[in-house]
């Protein structure tokens, strides 16, 4: 049976709305990971190492490590445990400690 024009359009509507979300997505994860660079004196290809570390320690989405990242360069504030496994993924990763935080103490 032929898809409709209706069928087609429906299936383009969603395809977009996708392609839409995983640009957004990827720039919030490029910003995190520019963050790590700048912050966490690593390379790019650490600073995704650190994300996706962390992402799998925490069991939360990449895209949600990121944007509490990102929360976290504008308001300095990070959930404890997100801070905590992002300063040991740091520490594995990279040269330094979390900026910030108190050398005896998880991320701040």
């Amino acid at each position: 049976m032929p898809e409709s024009d209706a069928d087609r359009i429906g299936e383009l509507q969603a395809e977009v709305a996708q392609l839409r979300e995983a640009v957004a997505s990827h720039a919030v994860v490029d910003q995190a990971i520019g963050m790590m660079v700048a912050l966490g004196r690593v390379t790019p290809q650490e600073g995704w190492e650190v994300l996706k570390d962390v992402s799998q320690h925490a069991n939360i989405k990449l895209r949600n490590v990121a944007e509490l990242i990102l929360v976290w360069g504008r308001r300095g504030e990070i959930p404890a445990d997100v801070g905590a496994r992002l300063e040991d993924a740091l520490d594995r990763y990279g040269p330094t400690q979390v900026p910030g935080s108190d050398p005896g103490s998880p991320a701040g």
